[in-house]
């Protein structure tokens, strides 16, 4: 496995209860994993917990042959090779196309800046809107460029929190199979967190469903996903 999270709890302060009990869960390389649950059932805080912006209070998680987190130890977030990608791409208005996929390049040189640059452009099919700003661009180029900046440090792992969410349903149906080409050519594990069944049928190899902090299901999209509701005891 190359990603292992065991027995993970987490409780966010003043809460009356665990946000995540005993969690654990299994992601091979190269997989795509969406994390499905309504809102509160702790979908995006094992995406936090996984991306080091919280501590759980008990539990381990191993992505590859490293510890990232156990009783003796706690990697920094900058030090976990893993990029994100949020609701709201979270791109630098003031900066060009350009500047914000190498804003995370700082270690290279400028010519493998620019190599790697031009290297995830094709890859997210960008290729001539090097110069222009974010105002410029569609919702789903922003997004684009979200990815490309999240690719170009050739992370171990890429997380997405409800990518889709401010998008209308024309062009979520057009990036859904924009995004699921683009992650199979570039060959990187990734999780997508959502609320919507269908981003999770349309991006997913495999679906593991949250409910109130715990995991209820896990399987394929045709063994989960072939039912008219996901959410126990809840109408969806």
């Amino acid at each position: 496995m190359f990603i292992q999270l065991t027995d993970i709890n987490f409780r966010y302060r003043n809460a009356d209860k665990l946000t995540l009990q005993n969690v654990s869960l299994s992601i091979n390389k190269g997989e795509l994993v969406s994390i499905l649950g309504k809102s509160g059932s702790g979908k995006s805080t094992i995406l936090r917990i996984i991306a080091g912006l919280e501590v759980p209070s008990s539990g381990s998680l191993l992505v590859g042959d490293k510890t990232l987190v156990d009783e003796a130890c706690f990697v920094q977030p900058e030090k976990r090779g893993i990029g994100l990608v949020f609701q709201d791409y979270a791109l630098f208005p003031h900066l060009t196309v350009a500047d914000n996929v190498k804003f995370g390049l700082r270690k290279m040189s400028r010519k493998q800046k620019l190599q790697r640059l031009e290297e995830v452009l094709q890859l997210v099919d960008l290729v001539g809107y090097e110069k222009r700003y974010p105002y410029e661009l569609s919702g789903g180029q922003q997004q684009r460029v979200a990815l490309a900046r999240a690719l170009a440090p050739n992370p171990a792992l890429i997380m997405f929190d409800e990518p889709f969410s401010n998008l209308d349903a024309d062009l979520q149906l057009q990036i859904r199979e924009e995004l699921r080409s683009i992650i199979k050519k570039a060959n990187i594990t990734s999780i997508f967190v959502t609320h919507d069944q269908s981003d999770a049928a349309a991006l997913a190899d495999r679906v593991i469903v949250m409910d109130e902090g715990r995991i209820s299901k896990i399987g394929t999209t045709e063994e989960i996903l072939g039912r008219t509701c996901v959410f126990a005891n809840k109408s969806c």
